[in-house]
């Protein structure tokens, strides 16, 4: 499993711009909000995708806000770490203050000021060298949960980041998980025998 499949709904970017959405649950009316919210239906290694291709922060922000205003009717339980919907007007962020990056199931973090470096610190993550890393020991599910508050609280602060998920392009996006196998049929079992009564 990988972290996309973790939350009911995931939204990130690939490296080339593109904006994604994963449905990891069978949510009513999610393909109707997706596709009138402008995003394209796509099926990929077991999957649907919902892919906006690259375009201006200011629109994918637009149309992923309405969709995910749509899905938080359903569920809460939705992850955005989607640096290509962050939009702010006039302030476009070529070399962010804090960057994520992820690659083989960890990591890696890169902090530019002081006030990055020290809200990295109130979340757990420690220096290694010129960069961050997230707390030990924690499964998939917490780390992308570390990720997830220290990205949002950094943009409460002002702070500029960037989630890269190490997906170059739609086509690189993770297969969907296997799903579990039926089960075998057991042996039939033997009706148990009647008692006659006379």
């Amino acid at each position: 499993m990988s972290l996309l499949d973790i939350p009911d709904v995931f939204i990130g970017s690939t490296d080339d711009g593109h904006t994604f959405v994963i449905i990891n649950r069978r949510i009513h009316d999610a393909d109707r909000l997706l596709t009138e919210a402008g995003f394209l239906a796509r099926e990929h290694l077991g999957r649907t995708l919902y892919l906006l291709p690259p375009g201006t922060a200011q629109d994918a922000h637009d149309r992923a806000g309405v969709a995910m205003y749509g899905l938080l009717a359903h569920t809460h339980d939705l992850i955005d770490l989607c640096w290509t919907t962050r939009w702010s007007p006039g302030s476009p962020v070529a070399d962010p203050e804090i960057r994520f990056h992820f690659c083989d199931g960890t990591v890696a973090v890169t902090a530019r000021t002081a006030a990055a470096r020290s809200l990295l610190e109130r979340h757990g993550f420690t220096p290694n060298g010129s960069s961050y890393r997230p707390p030990d020991g924690l499964d998939e599910r917490r780390l992308l949960g570390a990720v997830t508050a220290a990205e949002t609280h950094a943009y409460t602060h002002g702070l500029s980041v960037r989630v890269d998920l190490g997906i170059p392009t739609p086509s690189d996006i993770p297969p969907a998980p296997r799903r579990p196998s039926a089960a075998a049929p057991g042996s039939p079992t033997t009706p148990a025998a009647r008692r006659r009564t006379r």
